[in-house]
């Protein structure tokens, strides 16, 4: 049924179905949120809405098992630690050609799996990510740096391979920023003040490990490249946020991951 459907309609509907379980879970009768409410009203008379709310607190426990259970029946080709998940190089992301399209839905797939990696990694469980929003990044990125995704297929010297992949895992966390895929309830988190911050500390860990398979891809990609990526931009946290929050925020970014970028190859 969803192949017959739109890609947009495909991902935004990927996207609310993950709203919907995070409902579910909140409403587990073994949540914390829920033992909260029953520690609040234990000293309350008894009243019969309180059983029925427990009875619903139970069923959607069930559901959420049976769903958690669904998910391990599906196949999953990654391999690695932190999750699994090693990402591919830009080239492959923004393909041209027959291969365009398979490179934007696996840039989205892996986008939004190396981003529920760094949440986990932060402890972040209730913040959500929107695969919806990595769409708009790829082709906000596809359409303002084609000249550079041009000429990373022709570069061949080291030197300036880590430049030009310094300058688009630059852009990638600009745009990421720009549509924001972090959410807390309903509210973006990338605006301004302590939630911009946290989306840039779980963000740059994304396109630094981008970079780091873009720059060698004649090489066997290496299955740690997101925890790398995550304790590089850990201690340089505080050059990036600057860079995000400067004048010129991708030419300071170029040359934060210029340097991350030579260092760790």
């Amino acid at each position: 049924m969803l192949r017959e459907i739109s890609e947009e309609v495909r991902v935004n509907l990927k996207d609310r179905l993950r709203d919907v379980r995070h409902i579910i879970r909140r409403h587990r009768h073994d949540s914390p949120a829920q033992q909260a409410r029953q520690g609040e009203e234990a000293a309350r008379p008894s009243f019969p809405i309180r059983e029925i709310e427990g009875l619903l607190g139970h069923a959607a426990s069930a559901f959420d098992d049976m769903m958690s259970m669904a998910e391990t029946l599906v196949p999953r080709e990654r391999s690695g630690r932190m999750n699994g998940l090693t990402p591919k190089p830009i080239g492959v992301y923004f393909a041209s050609g027959d291969a365009a399209l398979t490179g934007e839905r696996a840039f989205r797939r892996d986008m939004y799996a190396l981003a529920k990696v760094v949440l986990a990694e932060r402890k972040a469980n209730s913040v959500r990510v929107r695969e919806a929003s990595f769409t708009a990044v790829h082709a906000a990125v596809e359409r303002q740096h084609a000249e550079l995704l041009k000429r990373l297929v022709r570069e061949s010297d080291w030197a300036g391979r880590v430049a030009l992949v310094a300058a688009l895992s630059g852009a990638l966390l600009v745009e990421f920023l720009n549509h924001d895929p972090l959410r807390q309830d309903e509210a973006p988190t990338a605006a301004v003040g302590p939630g911009r911050t946290f989306a840039i500390s779980c963000l740059a860990p994304v396109a630094l490990a981008v970079g780091l398979a873009s720059v060698d891809t004649s090489a066997k990609p290496e299955p740690d490249l997101l925890e790398i990526a995550v304790l590089a931009t850990n201690a340089r946290l505080d050059r990036i946020l600057t860079a995000c929050n400067g004048n010129d925020p991708l030419d300071e970014l170029t040359t934060v991951f210029a340097t991350l970028l030579a260092h760790l190859l």
